[in-house]
């Protein structure tokens, strides 16, 4: 049996199953008739293809999950899935958010056989229907992937100013850098930034290493110490890169996640030590 998500009724059609079967320990449903086998995660990747599979395809993933899907994951775990769909009876429900939109034929594109929006489209839809640091969070993921300069969302072709949330887009590029490698170092500096605190150079090198934020007049970095520095071996690789950085006169701030979604402690730290070095 695939690890994708599959419907039910197709499966017992071909002898893959019988009912009672899904009705059983090995499988979970995710939507009506559609289900995953019970050791497979029902993640926001899987929620969308998913969702997909429920419209028959009649239908095109967007926001959250298109971003998801083209590589770009920057949506929370839990996000229900996003399906724009033209004339279709099904309606929202848990872990499902159904909307109608037109697009046109260059604002879609296929991933493994999924219908997606393309990247700007995805960009522009998200830096609109999301709150602010969400939006900044989206289209520094997506212009980081895809290489397009946030400045395109102003320009886009089928963007219709007036429409719901897009008098958002010019505060949101205006925050938004491409430079930024992932939702939390985006995070880190709006909570920087929109305290008022000067904006921070992103990806600076250092000698052999490169840090995610830093000040370079004061030589202090600032850096998420996300689960990935856990490991053995990275604590060791850490160890070396903060003694060359010690000896290179820089001082190092470093917040895991609990801190990262408390941007005020954020913009403290990072003020006493900036007004200290």
């Amino acid at each position: 049996m695939s690890t994708r998500p599959f419907r039910g009724s197709a499966a017992v059609a071909r002898g893959a199953v019988t009912p009672a079967q899904l009705r059983g320990p090995r499988f979970r449903r995710v939507f009506t008739d559609i289900y995953v086998r019970a050791a497979d995660p029902i993640d926001l990747a899987t929620r969308s293809r998913a969702a997909y599979l429920l419209f028959d395809g009649r239908c095109v993933l967007a926001g959250w999950s298109a971003a998801e899907l083209l590589g770009s994951s920057c949506g929370p775990a839990d996000a229900p899935a996003k399906v724009l769909a033209r004339g279709g009876r099904r309606r929202s429900r848990k872990g499902l958010l159904v909307h109608g939109d037109t697009l046109a034929a260059d604002e879609t594109l296929s991933v493994e056989d999924v219908r997606l929006t393309s990247p700007l489209r995805t960009a522009y839809d998200l830096a609109r229907w999301k709150s602010l640091t969400d939006a900044v969070i989206a289209v520094d993921a997506l212009a980081h992937t895809f290489r397009f300069a946030p400045d395109d969302l102003l320009s886009y072709p089928y963007a219709q100013f007036g429409s719901r949330g897009s008098a958002k887009l010019p505060a949101v590029v205006r925050l938004a850098d491409p430079l930024s490698e992932s939702p939390m170092e985006t995070r880190i500096r709006l909570a920087i930034v929109l305290a008022g605190l000067p904006p921070p150079t992103l990806q600076h090198p250092v000698g052999p290493f490169r840090l995610d934020l830093a000040y370079p007049d004061v030589r202090l970095g600032i850096e998420y110490d996300g689960r990935d520095h856990r490991t053995q071996e990275r604590a060791m690789r850490d160890l070396n890169r903060e003694a060359y950085l010690t000896r290179a006169g820089w001082r190092m701030l470093r917040f895991r996640a609990a801190e990262v979604h408390n941007p005020k402690r954020v913009a403290d730290r990072v003020a006493r030590m900036i007004t200290a070095r």
